[in-house]
């Protein structure tokens, strides 16, 4: 029988969703691959994927999915790996570069920009290089490890604020310019504007894949990899060369691997606020995945 195609975001946010697919108790029994979150969601839109994580957004602009529950990548207050970075106060700012592989973090840093800091700029897609980035908009939004590596170079000098914002000199990170630059937790702001955590990335698939075997595990695959932690932070810190205290702190304390119903409600503003924007089509009722045949039958109509 052939094994169920699983595509993955590579990076260091997702391993404890899928520690128990690639080194614990079901390694070898689906097809894994890993990317970028912008190619998740496009693997499942064409079907190279049977089941993807996806960014939060594209639920509601690929049809006929499924979501798991209680299951995601989301964050109550700061995530620490969802930044924009600018050279002026965001207030002031009249173009933003988006990092190309997300779709959730732009979607959320345009809602913001209208409705939170009341800003109009232009935004360019741009490939997660900050130099370059903020050489070519006057601010730039990061997501994923590179951004997670911002964090820690600004924590190290203990200049975030309990907002999550920061003011740094653009040398701290690697930058060769004397300027001042402004750093801003994305999921920080969301929380500031709409009093509710932020959803960035959910399981999906379509119904007629889904089974109770699949559902347990997933969860079970998660519920190994939060046992994990610790491992998980040691092997990442060899990777990308970055303390195992930090980047365990950033697993256990920013990232909540549930769907409750704080959660959910933070996902339903998200979609609405998209919608509201025309971001998305419309905001549409979120299916979860049930495993049984009358589901799968009723979503193929």
């Amino acid at each position: 029988m052939q094994k169920l195609r699983i595509s993955i975001v590579q990076y260091l946010n997702t391993a404890p969703l899928v520690w128990g697919f690639t080194n614990g108790p079901l390694a070898g029994k689906y097809d894994l691959s890993f990317t970028v979150p912008s190619q998740c969601a496009e693997a499942l839109r064409s079907g190279a994927a049977d089941i993807a994580i996806i960014p939060a957004i594209e639920y509601q602009r690929i049809p006929s999915l499924v979501v798991l529950p209680d299951l995601a990548i989301a964050s109550q207050n700061r995530v620490r790996s969802l930044l924009i970075v600018s050279k002026k106060p965001i207030e002031q700012v009249r173009s933003i570069a988006l990092d190309r592989s997300s779709r959730s973090t732009q979607a959320l840093t345009r809602i913001l920009a209208k409705e939170h800091w009341k800003i109009d700029p232009e935004f360019i897609e741009a490939e997660p290089d900050l130099r370059v980035m903020l050489e070519r908009a006057e601010a730039a939004m990061l997501i994923g490890d590179p951004a997670l590596r911002v964090s820690i170079a600004i924590e190290k000098k203990n200049t975030v604020s309990r907002e999550g914002r920061a003011v740094c000199q653009a040398a701290m990170l690697g930058i060769t310019s004397a300027e001042i630059l402004h750093v801003y937790d994305v999921v920080g702001e969301w929380r500031n504007f709409s009093s509710l955590p932020a959803v960035m990335a959910i399981w999906a698939t379509r119904a007629e894949v889904v089974t109770p075997e699949m559902l347990a595990d997933f969860a079970a695959s998660r519920n190994f990899g939060l046992t994990q932690i610790a491992a998980i932070s040691l092997d990442a810190a060899r990777e990308l060369e970055l303390p195992q205290q930090a980047l365990e702190s950033y697993l256990r304390h920013n990232i909540d691997y549930s769907l409750g119903e704080e959660n959910r409600r933070g996902l339903e503003r998200y979609f609405y606020e998209a919608a509201k924007l025309g971001l998305i089509p419309r905001d549409r009722k979120i299916d979860w995945a049930t495993g049984t045949k009358e589901a799968a039958q009723v979503s193929a109509k």
